[in-house]
């Protein structure tokens, strides 16, 4: 049995390793290979291409990217060709992925989609194109579920990976001495996403919060765990820059998140792994002015973080493009110490958002799924 996994960015990479992991505990034999990152291939997965290099935000920003996107099309393309694999396995990525899918499904190749693309948020006839393609759907959250089903796609919610690898590796007691927080200390999580442009646009308004922030409250203590990929140097002369002391980490972000008082996070799938942590994010969200005119007429959504999506209604601040300055990032900060009752009403519904992904077990239920569409015993 043969397997091509194709992931684009970081959250893809994770997903797949466990996908890759659950495919090699039901099927040992099985032959895996793809598009994906480190931990894809440390699962088990021959990369044909890393993801690392390819991860890019934003409609301008991959239309000024548009060879080096097509060059890897027609790579994967010829890897199909040559490997011949009984599966292709699509996981997110949905732009690139679907058009690989396109090409895939015309050499007889199998499309398997986990993660389909946000249909229900935006180009809602991508659900019936997609259904063409794709002989079987999975979706990590509920609420994707229906406008496929309109479409008449074979798609299914068996719960998100997430629940089962967001969880601490310490007590809180023995992750407030790793991590060096004393009594008396006030610590505050940065968040500001891994992407170049994330970086670029969100940081700068996320660190002149967070002097705000330190100002009023002297005892904050900041802390920002350093993603694979992510540029630790330049987030460095940029904190430098605006003044704030940042404790950078690299390890158990996790049992980071459980001893910090609330986050300034950039829109993404760690706002989800935050609230499953119980750690209220103030999400912030900034593209170029060119992709945000675009998104502006193509996305249709009341909110635009997953937690808040989940439970319809803003359970926490969002912050979109101008409103992401600094004066509203301390303005929402200010409220989980100076309002008795907020941080705890806003973990309460965090709670509550939680419990909608499902139970524990999720990728091995989709690992089951893939070894079956790929003709194998699940």
């Amino acid at each position: 049995m043969k397997i091509m996994f194709s992931a684009g960015e970081a959250s893809g990479d994770l997903h797949g390793a466990r996908l890759a992991e659950g495919v090699k505990k039901i099927a040992p034999e099985a032959e895996l290979f793809g598009f994906g990152g480190a931990q894809m291939a440390a699962s088990g997965v021959r990369l044909v291409a890393d993801c690392s290099e390819y991860s890019v935000m934003g409609v301008w920003e991959v239309l000024m990217n548009l060879s080096r996107i097509l060059s890897l099309l027609n790579l994967l393309t010829d890897a199909i060709k040559r490997e011949k694999p009984d599966l292709l396995v699509l996981i997110d990525y949905p732009d690139f992925n679907w058009r690989l899918a396109k090409r895939a499904k015309a050499l007889g190749v199998r499309v398997f989609s986990y993660i389909p693309p946000s249909a229900w948020a935006w180009r809602k006839g991508r659900a019936k194109d997609c259904a063409k393609l794709a002989d079987e759907f999975v979706a990590i959250f509920p609420f994707e579920l229906p406008v496929y089903q309109a479409a008449g796609a074979n798609i299914s919610f068996v719960g998100n990976p997430l629940v089962d690898t967001v969880r601490p590796s310490m007590t809180t007691e023995e992750a407030r001495a790793f991590f060096g927080v004393k009594d008396g200390d006030y610590p505050v999580l940065l968040l500001p996403g891994s992407r170049k442009q994330e970086i670029s646009l969100v940081f700068p308004a996320m660190l002149e919060g967070a002097r705000r922030i330190a100002q009023e409250k002297p005892e904050t203590v900041f802390y920002l765990p350093v993603a694979q990929g992510m540029d630790q140097s330049r987030m460095e002369r940029m904190a430098a820059e605006a003044g704030v002391k940042v404790n950078f980490t690299r390890e158990h972000t996790y049992d980071l998140m459980s001893v910090t008082a609330f986050a300034l996070a950039t829109s993404g799938t760690v706002v989800m792994e935050a609230a499953l942590m119980g750690l209220p994010c103030i999400v912030l969200y900034r593209l170029s002015p060119v992709s945000y005119f675009i998104g502006k007429i193509l996305v249709h959504v009341k909110y635009f973080s997953l937690p808040n999506i989940l439970l319809d209604e803003m359970a926490q601040p969002e912050l979109l493009q101008d409103e992401a300055n600094p004066a509203r990032i301390f303005s929402e900060a200010r409220k989980f110490w100076a309002e008795p009752g907020h941080a705890e009403a806003v973990r309460a519904r965090l709670k509550e958002a939680c419990a909608l992904l499902g139970a524990p077990g999720s990728s091995e239920r989709v690992a089951r799924r893939i070894v079956a569409a790929a003709g194998g015993e699940a």
